[in-house]
């Protein structure tokens, strides 16, 4: 993998981090809150998007229109699990289950859908990220999971993970064989969002205050999301493998530990400074298989 590469995705990481952190702070609002902060990216990513559609029109097939859509679909399915999960658990059950998950079965996904093939370092470093995020969820204490939400957390965790899965490879066949921009197929897949989730939205009773004090986290959020999966895309579209760039994305979850220390004032503990030690040691070897 390229310097540029691994750039790409560990500024994706960080970004990833923080908008997750913004998320959970509007968990109670759910769908209202998704579909707002789906409107901001619309409006704020439609210019770029625009221009590149409309640079990029000999890409567009019957394939690709239809690439568009099951990406638009599994992204959506994805936000609303995750904003659930935020509601019934713990964000340090439900984040680390669902990035966890998520790249174990998008190396998978490349390894027997598009044929990428696995090394040992490879497999180690996916081991070591998997592992780490583990410990960083339970914190070093094997009850986390027995306690009140702890269940439902990694029920929807997992479900997150897999559509995270689900998403990952599609995207990365839509930009890596069919060709098309990244910022695009985003865009788009969030347009879709909006068209499905806006009848959703208006069944909510008193939506409008439901977002009282979360508008400005919906903007964050609106403005983050979408950065932090393209820099992701420009990466795999650059070159780099799915079954690297999977995993790697992971680092996200080293840099939301820090955050909660630092900004929730969060106490980490032994366990989960060893578990970012791992997710660390996994990163490179991946980075240098």
């Amino acid at each position: 993998m390229s310097l540029v590469s691994f750039s790409l995705v560990f500024l994706a990481a960080v970004v990833h981090a923080i908008w997750n952190l913004l998320a959970k702070q509007a968990a109670s609002v759910g769908p209202v809150f998704v579909f707002t902060y789906n409107a901001v990216v619309c409006v704020v990513y439609g210019p770029w998007a625009l221009y590149r559609l409309a640079h990029d029109s000999s890409h567009w097939s019957a394939a690709g229109l239809a690439l568009v859509a099951l990406s638009g679909v599994l992204h959506l399915a994805y936000s609303l699990c995750l904003q659930r999960g935020y509601r019934v658990a713990d964000l340090s059950i439900v984040y680390p289950i669902a990035r966890g998950t998520g790249p174990l079965l998008s190396s998978i996904g490349a390894f027997l859908i598009i044929g990428e093939a696995p090394s040992i370092l490879g497999l180690a470093g996916l081991a070591l990220v998997v592992g780490g995020i583990l410990l960083i969820a339970i914190g070093g204490d094997r009850r986390a999971f027995r306690r009140p939400g702890g269940q439902a957390g990694v029920r929807r965790g997992t479900a997150t993970g897999s559509l995270i899965a689900s998403y990952t490879v599609v995207d990365d066949y839509a930009v890596k064989v069919v060709g098309i921009a990244p910022v695009a197929l985003d865009w788009l897949s969030n347009l879709m969002r909006f068209v499905l989730l806006a009848p959703i939205a208006a069944r909510e009773p008193r939506p409008i205050a439901a977002m009282q004090g979360h508008w400005s986290t919906a903007i964050g959020v609106g403005l983050l999301s979408p950065l932090s999966y393209i820099l992701v895309l420009v990466a795999l579209q650059d070159g780099a493998s799915l079954s690297l760039v999977a995993p790697m994305r992971e680092m996200s979850m080293m840099v939301g530990a820090l955050l909660a220390m630092l900004v929730l004032k969060e106490r980490i503990g032994t366990s989960r400074l060893i578990g970012c030690a791992l997710v660390i040691g996994g990163v490179v070897l991946l980075a240098t298989r």
